[in-house]
């Protein structure tokens, strides 16, 4: 709903007269909450009922979380518009320890993500990972109610919701790779309807776009879905692109790692450059392993 109402505010503030109202829908993974995402389908749980919307008219734009969009889109959508990117990292949230490495050896840590349990495991064995569901206050509580030591949230989210202050601190990408389109909102319409379009366009960030077109490469190369442990991140300087992808077992006893540079202008080539580095060091085999269960 954050989403949807910075989008909406950003279009006012682009199109003053413009009418604007907000539709919400409940998709199946907000009503998923007690298994993880991966075994009902993945991320892509959240989009289905507001691309239908979209299909049938019901909406005229639908506002994602990029790291929540599969890599392809039903026919007749697009996404032309991403906005600027907030904090794309991940966050350390704990009462008790103020970074990673203070957590002692079996200390809890919760997060629904493979990405971040392969990422932990690998790094942090000692550590205890399990799953932890709901939304960011579901989780929070739970933090507080003393069923973890610590918890791993998208920084952005909490950025957004105003509650920074929770961020014990935020997990630099060389330790934790994020999630590809982390902290980007990506908005939907039909492909057919100019006039939407035409509106959204000011709300578009190119850099931000180059950025997740790359880290959506990554995955599309990979054939992997939203919900599987892939890790894809890129940074533009003076127009040079690069990228760091990564893919892990989520019990971390294999984790791949790569790094692609190129053109900002060529972004998906940078992605499919790092994907295919992956996939010379068996990245098919773990990812075929983890869709078998």
């Amino acid at each position: 709903m954050w989403q949807a109402l910075f989008v909406r505010d950003a279009l006012l503030g682009a199109h003053p007269d413009l009418e604007v109202e907000l539709v919400g829908i409940t998709t199946e993974g907000d009503r998923t909450l007690d298994v993880p995402l991966a075994a009902k389908g993945g991320k892509g749980l959240f989009l289905k009922e507001l691309e239908q919307a979209l299909l049938e008219r019901r909406i005229d734009v639908a506002v994602h979380s990029m790291k929540d969009v599969t890599v392809i889109e039903p026919a007749g959508l697009h996404i032309p518009v991403i906005c600027e990117r907030e904090n794309p990292c991940d966050a350390l949230v704990s009462a008790q320890f103020s970074k990673l490495e203070d957590l002692p050896a079996g200390a809890v840590v919760g997060t629904c993500s493979l990405r971040r349990q392969a990422i932990l495991r690998h790094r942090f064995p000692d550590l205890q990972v399990e799953n932890l569901r709901g939304n960011v206050n579901r989780r929070l509580a739970r933090l507080d109610a003393g069923d973890f030591d610590a918890i791993i949230l998208a920084a952005a989210g909490l950025i957004r919701l105003e509650m920074p202050e929770r961020i014990r601190a935020v997990i630099a990408p060389e330790v934790m790779l994020p999630a590809v389109g982390q902290g980007a909102v990506g908005v939907q319409c039909r492909q057919d309807d100019d006039e939407t379009t035409t509106l959204l366009t000011p709300l578009d960030d190119p850099q931000t776009h180059l950025r997740v077109k790359a880290e959506r490469a990554v995955n599309a190369e990979l054939g992997g879905g939203c919900h599987v442990p892939i890790a894809a991140y890129a940074e533009i300087q003076d127009e040079q692109l690069t990228l760091r992808g990564l893919v892990g077992q989520p019990d971390g006893s294999e984790v791949l790692f790569a790094e692609a540079v190129g053109p900002s202008s060529s972004p998906e080539a940078v992605g499919r450059t790092a994907a295919q580095d992956l996939l010379s060091q068996g990245a098919k085999r773990i990812l075929q392993s983890v869709a078998d269960g």
